[in-house]
């Protein structure tokens, strides 16, 4: 598959994921796909802007979560993040009967 083929895909996908109800993916779910999705955009977009003032503990309990869940997907290829994100999609509209 070329280059063009999986980002065709993968952006696809990202415009898919919008049409699955947020509430019917588990949290832990969601992280790993939101860990897939910057790991996958990383080259493509620089969103370095971080919160300067993290004054409820919930905001930072989120934010540890995230990291976490980039952490679980560093030793992934850039492809293999966007692999993974389309399977996961494609996984959850079947499962929803929206494919």
């Amino acid at each position: 598959m070329s280059e063009k083929d999986l980002d065709t895909l993968f952006d696809e996908a990202f415009e898919n994921a919008y049409l699955i109800p947020k509430e019917s993916v588990p949290q832990n779910v969601q992280l790993v796909l939101y860990g897939l999705y910057k790991h996958a955009t990383s080259g493509r977009i620089s969103n370095n802007s971080s919160s300067s003032h993290q004054d409820e503990t919930g905001e930072d309990l989120r934010n540890a979560f995230k990291l976490n869940a980039l952490m679980q997907v560093k030793n992934l290829t850039v492809d293999e993040a966007k692999q993974n994100y389309i399977d996961i999609i494609n996984n959850l509209m079947k499962e929803r009967n929206l494919l």
